[in-house]
């Protein structure tokens, strides 16, 4: 399969599995991709997502130019990516925290994707860019747009019109890491994060992701005053009562998802 998926422990990981291709998408894992992300925002039973490329080489390399599909760049553009590369570049409908766990090249797509993630944790082998303009094109799904509201704009077109690559180190500094470790430590620092999510309570997760996905564009004064579905669900829910409970009895709380 293109694309891996499987949840336990309340914890979906979603991994592109094309390590030969350098986990590049072709227009099938961009399909089999879409669907997953579906399938998550239709579940209850998951409290935060795991993203990452199968192999040790890459996260993924985006799109793939070698997949035979033929596209010009006015072709490729003109077709509807409405959540940007991967399904996830800027997609606004998944309120599920979701960890980008990056090794080796995160280019073109690949980085794309990452900048549509919650938090990402990078090992010290790990290359960002956006090569677009090296090969006559550009970054389309979500570079373009994401990257400059991220980071400071001359670091953001640095990036952008270089088409070089940058370490990991090189992009906690920028702001897009959150954390950087080595090889052999990424999956113990994916899973302290993993951890922390967990402890949360998932309404109160779901809440917050919504609210600032919908907020982005408003005065504070707006966006304070905007009663989001799950942020309403979450004060009224009964892991709300919970929390308080176990924090006055120190005790670790007991989430329900209700």
């Amino acid at each position: 399969m293109s694309v891996l998926f499987e949840v336990k422990d309340r914890v979906a990981r979603v991994t592109i599995n094309r390590p030969e291709r350098m986990n590049a998408l072709d227009a099938s894992a961009e399909d089999a991709i879409e669907a997953i992300w579906r399938e998550i925002e239709s579940r209850d039973d998951i409290s935060c997502v795991v993203l990452t490329g199968a192999g040790e080489k890459a996260f993924s390399a985006g799109a793939d130019l070698k997949g035979g599909s033929g596209k010009s760049g006015i072709d490729y553009w003109a077709h509807a990516r409405p959540s940007g590369f991967g399904g996830i570049a800027f997609r606004r409908s998944l309120d599920v925290p979701v960890i980008a766990r990056v090794q080796g090249y995160a280019l073109g797509g690949g980085f794309e994707m990452v900048l549509g993630c919650d938090i990402v944790i990078a090992s010290d082998n790990a290359k960002f860019g956006l090569p677009e303009a090296r090969v006559g094109r550009m970054p389309l799904d979500g570079g373009m747009i994401l990257l400059q509201r991220k980071i400071p704009f001359n670091q953001a077109m640095g990036v952008m019109l270089s088409g070089r690559h940058f370490s990991a180190e090189d992009m906690a500094r920028f702001g897009i890491v959150n954390e950087v470790t080595t090889r052999d430590g990424l999956d113990e620092a994916v899973e302290r994060w993993v951890a922390d999510l967990l402890a949360c309570s998932p309404l109160s997760l779901k809440a917050i992701k919504q609210t600032v996905n919908r907020t982005g564009h408003l005065t504070p004064a707006e966006a304070q005053a905007l009663r989001t579905p799950a942020l309403v669900r979450a004060l009224q829910s009964e892991d709300a009562e919970e929390g308080v409970l176990a924090f006055q009895e120190k005790r670790a709380p007991v989430w329900r998802g209700r």
